[in-house]
């Protein structure tokens, strides 16, 4: 399947209410961010990025959590010798076994699943195969993107040599499609590689597939790369924005996550602020806002 990255046709009043409402509760996202982690040091990002983990949500049958930046959520032969892990932590702090529903990537921040037995995690996880779950995230990337739109574009699988070297061959590429939609630009007036300004987009994107790296790929492939994406991202976008704003995460956070609560079924929508880094990397960046128009 070849590319296809198109605007979605909409009432264009609704569109410009519906983005001026999204901001605004990103924007309440930053300030609670930033205002519960104000009496903390400051040299708490070098720290161990977990303990205790935030706990989101939690009834007898599942617990949710904010999970920081660079926290594996569990063992893995690529990062052998990690010895802290989102699955070990979270059992630790409550006391009994978790199971994951889902995984979030290492540098990947926000909301993230579990069950209390495996049962009620397969179910979880049957609910994201079927495509029930609704997930959100907010993300920081390289240039200006305008509007709404979709991404329609296949991606075949990524094999590890190492993670993967059981797996079977390479598959045909599969179905992968992401909406976005534009929040807010900003241009630094610094020269970053052959361009004369740093520019960047706030965006909110919605999967309705769940492929590796589906977002950070899908928007490498519409020219919009994530800041702070080492695999597929702009090396020279990402020692800018770690030399001129100190941020030195990966900018994608997973704000919420919308599905059937697996024993009541009863439907529910759990959110995550960002994570402090992010929060005042976006902070720092309205310092230099574009209006939209």
């Amino acid at each position: 399947m070849g590319y296809r990255a198109k605007r979605v046709r909409t009432n264009e009043t609704t569109t410009k209410t519906s983005t001026r409402d999204n901001l605004n509760g990103v924007f309440a996202m930053i300030n609670q961010a930033l205002d519960k982690s104000s009496s903390q040091h400051i040299g708490e990002q070098s720290r161990s990025p977990i303990s205790p983990l935030k706990v989101l949500y939690q009834d007898e049958d599942i617990v949710a959590i904010e999970k920081p930046p660079g926290l594996l959520v569990h063992r893995s032969p690529i990062d052998k010798h990690e010895t802290v892990f989102a699955v070990q932590t979270l059992r630790d702090q409550l006391g009994k076994h978790v199971f994951p529903a889902h995984r979030l990537d290492r540098p990947t921040s926000g909301v993230l699943l579990f069950a209390f037995d495996g049962r009620m995690a397969a179910q979880l996880g049957q609910q994201m195969m079927q495509k029930q779950v609704h997930k959100t995230y907010h993300a920081v990337v390289r240039g200006f993107v305008y509007n709404t739109g979709l991404i329609d574009y296949a991606l075949k699988y990524k094999y590890d040599k190492i993670a993967d070297k059981h797996k079977r061959p390479q598959q045909p590429a599969q179905m992968a499609t992401t909406t976005y939609e534009s929040l807010a630009r900003y241009e630094v007036p610094e020269p970053v590689g052959k361009y004369q300004s740093a520019r960047y987009s706030l965006v909110k994107l919605t999967p309705s597939t769940g492929r590796k790296h589906q977002l950070r790929r899908h928007l490498v492939h519409i020219r919009h790369p994530i800041i702070g994406d080492t695999t597929h991202g702009d090396g020279k976008q990402n020692k800018f924005a770690k030399s001129h704003f100190s941020f030195g995460h990966l900018a994608l956070n997973c704000t919420t996550m919308g599905f059937h609560h697996p024993s009541s079924g009863r439907w529910m929508t759990i959110s995550s602020e960002f994570h402090h880094e992010m929060a005042t990397f976006v902070r720092h960046l309205e310092n230099f806002r574009v209006v939209l128009s």
